[in-house]
């Protein structure tokens, strides 16, 4: 058993891994990341606000939290929040698992930063591939036009520039975020103690969940997104692809609200439509190809010797 081979989904089978550590981990990642987090940040937002001088103090706050018609201090804000589930989850780890922050990345353990830029260069192929597919979907077979793209360029005004530094620099943090919690850590959880296809299912389930409530073909198109993540981590032995593929989501979809659309709508979409899903389902299906197809002729890792992680528990 000691030199058994374990993928990245599994490696709590080589660190602390019982039903009690399992479960009070997913309590403490829910319990910091809805609450503790967020009320922290809040805090200091309201101290802000109280200095600021402001006639309307609870408005303010109000208008803070209102991602319908978001501000760039609430789209920091919520950005903030998500990236601190990165911290959360390599604390979790290290107290109750015994595992080092850089298990939560790869197998080696450490981000492999090359394969990552890699994984970006391919995720630009994907979405052209995207953008092939779009323009052959008719246009009137795509909704009722919500949330859909003007031809028309939005002014570029002073908050849209405080909006585009928030999307540029914070938003890759929040989408890492998203993968440390749903793809570093739950995967881990799951392939601790049920086979690979849990471990991919449920966490991608719980990531479509995690957005609220969306009409079907949105759940749909998030559940799809995160099965194609969960298969990444699984095939590639670490987060990079994973990452890779939701900045570049992310930034596309911000990107293009604020240069021609809504940014409250990207944050909130509604209006959904099943025609979506042969668009988006292209991106994900060209990526994951084009990704194992590199990993492959790149050698990337996808296991660790178990001996590695049968070290001193807490030091691993």
């Amino acid at each position: 058993m000691a030199g058994q081979g374990l993928g990245f989904h599994q490696l709590h089978r080589g660190a602390k891994n019982s039903w009690w550590r399992s479960l009070l981990g997913v309590v403490l990642l829910l319990l910091i990341g809805l609450v503790i987090l967020p009320l922290f940040l809040e805090v200091a937002i309201l101290i802000g606000i109280l200095a600021s001088g402001t006639d309307d103090v609870l408005a303010d706050y109000q208008r803070l939290l209102d991602l319908t018609n978001p501000t760039p201090l609430g789209l920091a804000h919520l950005n903030l929040v998500l990236a601190g589930l990165i911290p959360t989850v390599f604390l979790i780890s290290w107290l109750l698992h015994g595992l080092r922050p850089g298990w939560r990345t790869s197998i080696m353990p450490r981000m492999r930063w090359s394969f990552f830029a890699v994984c970006l260069g391919l995720s630009f192929i994907a979405l052209f591939a995207t953008l092939v597919v779009s323009a052959l979907v008719p246009a009137a077979s795509q909704g009722d036009g919500a949330g859909e793209i003007s031809t028309q360029v939005n002014d570029f005004t002073t908050t849209t520039m405080q909006f585009a530094l928030v999307v540029l620099f914070l938003t890759p943090l929040q989408a890492a975020g998203e993968e440390y919690a749903f793809r570093g850590y739950l995967t881990q959880v799951f392939g601790g103690h049920f086979p690979t296809v849990v471990a991919i299912l449920v966490p991608a389930v719980l990531f479509a969940l995690a957005h609220g409530a969306q009409d079907p073909p949105i759940f749909v198109d998030r559940l799809a997104f995160g099965i194609v993540s969960g298969v990444l981590v699984v095939l590639t032995g670490g987060l990079e692809a994973g990452i890779a593929m939701h900045v570049l989501n992310n930034w596309l979809a911000f990107g293009l609200a604020l240069a021609f659309g809504d940014l409250g709508e990207a944050l909130t979409p509604t209006g959904g439509t099943w025609w979506s899903l042969p668009v988006t389902l292209t991106q994900s299906l060209v990526y994951l190809a084009l990704v194992l197809f590199c990993a492959k002729h790149l050698g990337v890792k996808r296991t660790v010797d178990r001996a590695v992680l049968a070290g001193p528990r807490g030091a691993v």
